[in-house]
C-alpha cells in the first residue's frame, strides 16, 4: 500500500492531476465549441501547466528554505525539466497570434512567483489578488488558446465561455480558500478570511447559479448541454457544502481538481 500511496502522492504533487484537469478543459472548449482536435494546444496547455505550477509552487521553497533534494524532490525536477522542453516544442508548433498568449501566460507565471517591484512581494502573495490570477490565466490557456488558434471570431459564445469559465475557475478557488484557512496568513485576506466560511459557501452557491444560467442564455443552447452543466453545477454545490477548513489537502488536492474529468465525462455521455 505505500508503493500506491507514494505514486498517488508524487502524481499529486508533482502537478500531473492539475495539468491533466486543463488538459480536460482544453478538450471541453474543443467540443463545446466544435473545434477538432488541436494536439499543440492540447499538449502546450498539459506540459505547461506542470511546469508552471511547479515552478510557482517549488521555487521559492528551493530558494529562501533550500529544501533538501529527496528523490520525490528529484523526480518532480527531472519531470518538470522534460515538461518544459516538451512546453517548448508545442509553443513553436502554435500560430503566431497563439505564442502572444502564450507568452503572456509564461510572463503572468513569473510575475505571480518572483519579486519584481521594489519593497513589494511576489503578486501570489498580494492580497486577494490571487484568486482572481488564477482564474485569468485559466480563461486565457483553456479558452482562448484554442478559440485564436482555430481563427475563430469572438462571437458571443465565445463570450460567454470565457465568463462562464472564469466563474468555474473563481468557484474551484473559493473552495480551495475554505480549506485553505487554517494554513493560509491573515495578510493575504482571502475571501473566506474576510467573509467567514459560511457566508463564503452562500457566495458560491450564488455563483454556481450564475454558471448554470450563463448556460441557458447560450444561442441554440440543446437539452443535453443544459443538462451536463446542470449536473455539473449540482456537483460544485456538493464541494461546496462538504468544504471545511478542517478537511484534509486530498479533498482540494484531487476531487475538487477532478471536477473538469466529470465535465468531460459528462458531456461525452450525454453527446
Amino acid at each position: 500500500m505505500r508503493i500506491f500511496k507514494y505514486i498517488f502522492d508524487f502524481y499529486i504533487q508533482s502537478s500531473l492531476h492539475v495539468a491533466l484537469a486543463v488538459y480536460a478543459l482544453i478538450c471541453i472548449t474543443f467540443f463545446k465549441l466544435n473545434i477538432s482536435y488541436d494536439e499543440p494546444v492540447a499538449y502546450f496547455g498539459f506540459f505547461g501547466t506542470i511546469v508552471g505550477y511547479n515552478f510557482i509552487k517549488y521555487d521559492e521553497l528551493a530558494r529562501i528554505k533550500k529544501i533538501k533534494l529527496t528523490k520525490t524532490f528529484k523526480a518532480i525536477i527531472f519531470l518538470s525539466i522534460l515538461s518544459a522542453l516538451a512546453t517548448f516544442y508545442y509553443y513553436l508548433e502554435l500560430k503566431t497570434k497563439t505564442k502572444l498568449i502564450g507568452f503572456g501566460a509564461l510572463l503572468l507565471t513569473i510575475l505571480y512567483t518572483l519579486p519584481f517591484f521594489p519593497h513589494r512581494t511576489n503578486m501570489r502573495n498580494w492580497s486577494g489578488l490571487k484568486i482572481y490570477l488564477v482564474a485569468i490565466a485559466w480563461v486565457g490557456v483553456t479558452v482562448l488558446l484554442p478559440v485564436i488558434n482555430a481563427d475563430m471570431d469572438f462571437s458571443i459564445i465565445v463570450i460567454l465561455k470565457c465568463i462562464q469559465r472564469f466563474f468555474f475557475v473563481f468557484i474551484l478557488m473559493l473552495i480551495f480558500e475554505i480549506i485553505d484557512l487554517q494554513f493560509d496568513e491573515k495578510f493575504l485576506e482571502t475571501i473566506p478570511q474576510k467573509l467567514g466560511e459560511k457566508q463564503t459557501k452562500n457566495l458560491i452557491y450564488l455563483l454556481v447559479l450564475v454558471f448554470l444560467a450563463l448556460e441557458y442564455f447560450k444561442p441554440n443552447i440543446t437539452l443535453n448541454q443544459f443538462a451536463v452543466t446542470f449536473l455539473v453545477a449540482i456537483i460544485l454545490g456538493l464541494l461546496t457544502y462538504f468544504a471545511s477548513s478542517k478537511r484534509n489537502k486530498y479533498f482540494t488536492s484531487f476531487w475538487v481538481e477532478s471536477m473538469p474529468f466529470f465535465w468531460l465525462i459528462l458531456l461525452l455521455v450525454f453527446s
